[in-house]
């Protein structure tokens, strides 16, 4: 073999390995950004638990409930739904028994503001993620989702000025609170009543816990427009419970001259109520899109991957004015079966 062959076949041997070790050295295709986000996604909620405990299964907690297991299910997690039907003894025992049973995230609605609080804090030194609705604890944690509560009291209580301040009829008003040692209740009549102390000729005749029942409210009222039949307008926490007061208000011949302001969450019987003449205006928190952030909250935490209780997150959400059946929209509709 001449030289000049050897050559050549050494140079191409050379090209070869050169080619195969540029070849071992390039990278594979690079990974799709968005396979990447789509599989983190996964890897963080997929077969995760998450264990809630309401106060009891209402129009609103159902509601809630239902937003939230389409989305766990569509994700391939597990809703563990647990109803004491207002029960604190069997509220405050099934979130100790869920705390035990370790799921991923613990979300509750408080009956009141120390119930819950010191569970509460052991379900997050355990691990377990934990986010309130609209009903918050004395013990904040990894997240509320809810109301703005004292600012739906600041907005109602400033339309109840306009109505009835600046000299313009008797400046009576009358609240109805909800339960006596619910944040969500104490909040609310705490932030109307500062709102109504600025007007001297607002004056506060009844602020009274209904306990959320329609009868309670309506035998408050009764009694309300009794002692003061001149009475303005009432402030409510809460709709459904309003709707007692609304019709002690018609019994007594005062419907329209008495004017009923709500905090509601969308129920469909809050906007018919209004559409009958039986509420003034309605101050919309709409469960339906409450639902929607619950179960980002819920995401949110388990793809963050923050050590439970490092972090106090706020979902708060906004409110809407119902004032006829042009505002049919802040009220959410209630699926048929």
């Amino acid at each position: 073999m001449s030289k000049g062959s050897i050559f050549v076949k050494s140079a191409a041997a050379a090209l070869a390995a050169g080619l195969l070790a540029a070849a071992t050295l390039t990278p594979a295709r690079a990974a799709d950004p968005r396979e990447e986000l789509h599989a983190s996604f996964e890897k963080a909620v997929k077969g995760k638990t998450v264990a809630w405990v309401p106060v009891w299964l209402g129009v609103l907690e159902s509601t809630w409930t239902r937003v939230m297991k389409a989305h766990f299910d569509d994700y391939g997690m597990k809703l563990v739904v647990r109803d004491p039907n207002f029960k604190s003894d069997v509220q405050l025992q099934a979130v100790s028994t869920l705390i035990n049973e370790k799921p991923d995230v613990l979300i509750v609605q408080n009956p009141t503001a120390n119930l819950l609080a010191r569970e509460l804090k052991r379900a997050m030194d355990a691990g377990i993620y934990v986010v309130q609705v609209n009903m918050a604890s004395n013990t904040l944690t990894d997240a509320y989702v809810g109301a703005d509560v004292p600012k739906l009291g600041r907005m109602l209580a400033k339309d109840v000025v306009a109505e009835c301040g600046g000299g313009k009829g008797s400046g009576k008003v009358a609240i109805l609170e909800g339960e006596a040692t619910a944040a969500y209740s104490l909040d609310m009549a705490k932030a109307a009543t500062e709102v109504l102390k600025t007007d001297p000729t607002i004056k506060l005749v009844s602020s009274q816990p209904a306990n959320w029942d329609a009868n309670k409210a309506g035998d408050i009222t009764t009694t309300v427009l009794q002692q003061h039949p001149d009475l303005c307008a009432i402030l409510s926490v809460w709709g459904p419970m309003t709707a007692g007061a609304a019709q002690a208000v018609k019994n007594a011949g005062k419907q329209g001259q008495v004017k009923i302001y709500v905090a509601s969450d969308g129920q469909p019987a809050d906007c018919d109520l209004l559409e009958q003449g039986l509420f003034t205006k309605n101050l919309s928190y709409r469960a339906d899109t409450q639902g929607e952030a619950i179960v980002n909250a819920v995401l949110g935490l388990l793809q963050n991957g923050d050590k439970p209780g490092s972090k106090k997150l706020a979902y708060y959400t906004t409110n809407y004015w119902v004032k006829s059946k042009d505002d049919r929209a802040y009220c959410f509709t209630v699926p048929k079966e």
